[in-house]
């Protein structure tokens, strides 16, 4: 059986076109709900679970998305890939409004949120050196070229906790850094997901210039929103011939990524630790 693909939309992206036998799936995590019900059902011969990351209509802030809870449900509902898309600011003039970007680095600045599975008796250290799946950015820039979707290979994503948008000071700080976008949610997922061992790719939609840029007018939703929709237009055809390609996909080892990472002796991890932690852990520690 193939592996579950999975589908995290952002802001814009709620329901993927094509979806045949879909069902909602209400999934009972020990992290608590997930945003809102899974979708899940089938894609050009994938099955293929869909999450709407701020809930249906939106309902929730960054630092209010059950993050834990979404990657946890995921990866027990067989996931083992994930197509990110979530809209974000551009930090330099290179990087064109609704113009995608295949984000390959994080920058974290988020400071109210979880954003381990490890703790409370678990120790456990991940590699964050490359924090997308060099693989599955691969396949979407393949994606996007057969269905003639201009995209910008790599780039930076600075996270910052919001919901406010940067102060202009901190918007020319983070230019000062080199980051290519600004926003809200993926590093979050990112880490959590190298946790899960599940292969994470960022499709991030530039809706803005953000505040630095003197001759354009300051974010503002209405803005986010007026651009939003031909980004994630963009989007939704590059995640559908991705998936439509997956067997294209090369090798890589996010899979792996929990071996050798947990430093707690196994016989000091209590069982019920063991069981909270069982779809991320798998047979780790047996």
């Amino acid at each position: 059986m193939n592996d579950v693909i999975g589908v995290i939309g952002g802001s814009g992206l709620y329901l993927l076109d094509g979806f045949e036998g879909v069902r909602d799936v209400v999934v009972e995590t020990p992290f608590g709900p997930t945003s809102d019900a899974i979708s899940v059902g089938s894609l050009g011969g994938h099955e293929v679970a869909f999450l709407p990351r701020h809930g249906r209509g939106h309902r929730l802030l960054p630092s209010e998305v059950p993050y834990l809870a979404n990657v946890w449900a995921m990866k027990s509902l067989g996931v083992s890939r994930v197509f990110s898309v979530s809209a974000v600011g551009s930090m330099k003039e290179s990087i064109a409004l609704s113009k995608p970007v295949l984000v390959d680095q994080f920058i974290d600045r988020t400071v109210n949120r979880r954003s381990t599975f490890f703790g409370d008796g678990i120790v456990g250290h991940v590699s964050m050196a490359d924090p997308t799946c060099g693989a599955l950015r691969g396949l979407l820039e393949s994606a996007a070229q057969r269905v003639g979707v201009d995209v910008v290979q790599g780039g930076t994503y600075v996270c910052m906790e919001g919901p406010q948008f940067s102060s202009r000071a901190e918007s020319l700080q983070y230019r000062q850094l080199g980051v290519d976008v600004i926003g809200m949610t993926n590093a979050t997922e990112a880490k959590l997901a190298r946790e899960a061992g599940i292969c994470y790719a960022t499709i991030a939609i530039p809706t803005d210039f953000d505040c630095w840029h003197r001759s354009e007018a300051d974010v503002t939703v209405e803005a986010v929103i007026a651009r939003l929709s031909i980004g994630i237009g963009r989007a939704r055809l590059m995640v559908l011939a991705a998936i439509d390609s997956m067997g294209e996909v090369g090798p890589c080892r996010c899979r792996d990524a929990l071996v050798g990472a947990i430093m707690t002796d196994p016989a000091r991890i209590s069982q019920q630790t063991k069981s909270r932690l069982a779809p991320i852990l798998g047979s780790l520690l047996s």
